[in-house]
This record gives structure tokens, sequence and C-alpha cells, in this order.
């Protein structure tokens, strides 16, 4: 496999706002809390690479920064910027989408060559203006579904008809109380 064939995945959690919008975050942050969903997020990226915008990065906590068990992809516009934590995980800074693409994709590979290791794959976890620039490269999707009106400022990633569910879990109650349930899509790129 290429580095150019490794696909891109978008994971994000979405809830709604007063205007029945889907949201991903508010004030730079999640206005919730649903440890079932960061499992979930562990789970699902943990050994593959994980970009993410600058404020995306500075919303973690520091001692969560970088991921443990993956590479965390910061790409933001000032080459100064120091991508400073407490978390276990290698971080790397990129100034381009492009480039932390290509930066990402190498790594899945490297990653994917350890006996053992899953697919690779490139996850895209936020904020909105790095999903936006990364959509139509993506073909995978996990969707964490928050029953819970929020007034949120982020809007989610909207898929277009081309994607196709593959898996839905039943709602569930989350220990803090919030009901969710998770989606998976795909959708084929056209050659």
């Amino acid at each position: 496999m290429a580095a150019n064939d490794v696909p891109v995945g978008l994971i994000w959690a979405e809830a709604t706002d007063p205007d029945g919008r889907k949201v991903i975050g508010a004030d730079g942050g999640l206005p919730w809390h649903v440890p079932e969903d960061l499992a979930h997020f562990k789970r699902t990226t943990s050994g593959h690479p994980v970009l993410m915008g600058r404020r995306t990065w500075d919303s973690l906590p520091l001692r969560f920064r970088p991921l443990s068990g993956r590479t965390s992809i910061v790409v933001t516009r000032d080459p100064a910027f120091e991508a400073i934590g407490e978390g276990s995980g290698e971080v790397l800074v990129r100034t381009s989408v492009d480039s932390a693409l290509a930066t990402a994709r190498a790594h899945a590979l490297e990653d994917a060559a350890t006996p053992g290791s899953a697919d690779p794959i490139v996850w895209v976890a936020g904020g909105g203006q790095l999903y936006a620039a990364t959509l139509e490269e993506a073909t995978v999707a996990s969707v964490t579904e928050l029953a819970l009106g929020v007034a949120g400022d982020t809007p989610a990633p909207v898929l277009g008809d081309e994607w196709r569910e593959v898996s839905l879990t039943p709602w569930r109650e989350s220990s803090a109380g919030i009901h969710f349930r998770i989606r998976e899509l795909r959708r084929e790129l056209p050659a």
C-alpha cells in the first residue's frame, strides 16, 4: 500500500443545538462528558496517527496530550507553535493540512508494519476547520450521537448521500446519564 492509499477517518461526538443543528463543541471544548464516548475514541484511534487542529489540542487536558499510544499531529498556521503536554505519546506539528496528512499517512504505514497491528488509517479528531479541510479525503466516519440538547458553536461535519451506514449501536445510557449511540459510515472515493 502506498502512503496516498492510507484511508482517512473522521471521528466525533455530536449533540443538537436549540435550532436543531448538529454541533460538536462550544467555547473551544465539549459541552458534555460521556466517558463511554471517550473510551470509544481511545479504542478506535489507538495505534493510529490522530490529526487535530491547534484549538482541539489546546482543549485537551495537559495530562492527556499528546495522546498515549498514538502519534498526535497538530495542524496550526503558527510555525513557532510548541505542542506542550505531559502525555506519553508522540506529537508532531505541521503548518498545513497537506503536510499533516502526508506525515500521518507515512506514520500509519510504519505503525501497520508492526506485527499484530491493525490496518493503517489516519484519524481526524477536529476541530471544525480540520474536518472541513479533510472531508474530501475521508472514507470512514465514526459518529457518536448524543441525545442531548446544548448550545454549541461548532457545527458537526455534514456527510453527503454517498456515505453509507455500516453499523449502528442501540441507544445506551452513559454513566453520566446521557443517552448515546455510535454510527459507523463508509464511502467509496471516485477513481
